[in-house]
């Protein structure tokens, strides 16, 4: 990135926050680019990446820029980010795993959409996980609705125009 990389941006707490359009934004920038990063649980089981191993790596980083937190954290019981995020998901508890300095500044649906899109990417088993074109889409709808109500708030009217034809249905809560 060109202000740094983006561990360096999310975890260091002197730099100046990323509101949660501008995480979207990153994330879909990710997701577009795509990374291996971190590695599929199956692969060790194949030795093979696969598309869906990319899946599962932008699920992991996605859940990061969430959280603004290290996916592994050697000072918390449960060290890796899924395994934290999906707790607090079991109790219902998502302000639990949104960066608390964005103090509430955000669209809860869009919030539970993107965390929702992170854990099913980043889901064990890859006949479970998305394919990136429905990631992407996910998230241009999480952005779009941020975007309105951003844009709602400062009193300006904005047509944004998402394509959601992709047949991925929003999980129940």
């Amino acid at each position: 990135m060109i202000n740094g990389n983006l561990e360096h941006i999310l975890l260091d707490r002197n730099a100046n926050i990323l509101s949660w359009q501008e995480r979207l934004q990153i994330a879909k920038d990710v997701a577009q680019g795509s990374t291996k990063e971190y590695i599929d649980p199956e692969y060790y089981c194949t030795n093979k990446f696969t598309e869906k191993s990319d899946v599962y790596s932008f699920g992991v980083v996605l859940l990061a820029i969430i959280a603004s937190r290290p996916v592994i954290d050697g000072d918390q019981e449960q060290a890796h980010i899924i395994q934290w995020a999906s707790t607090l998901l079991g109790r219902g508890e998502i302000k639990g795993i949104v960066d608390s300095r964005l103090q509430g500044d955000y669209l809860l649906d869009s919030v539970w959409k993107a965390v929702e899109l992170a854990m099913a990417c980043a889901s064990r088993a890859s006949i479970k996980r998305p394919a990136m074109t429905q990631a992407v889409m996910a998230l241009n709808h999480c952005l779009a609705m941020e975007i309105s109500r951003v844009n709602r708030s400062d009193g300006t009217i904005e047509m944004v125009s998402v394509n959601l034809g992709t047949g991925v249905v929003p999980q129940a809560r």
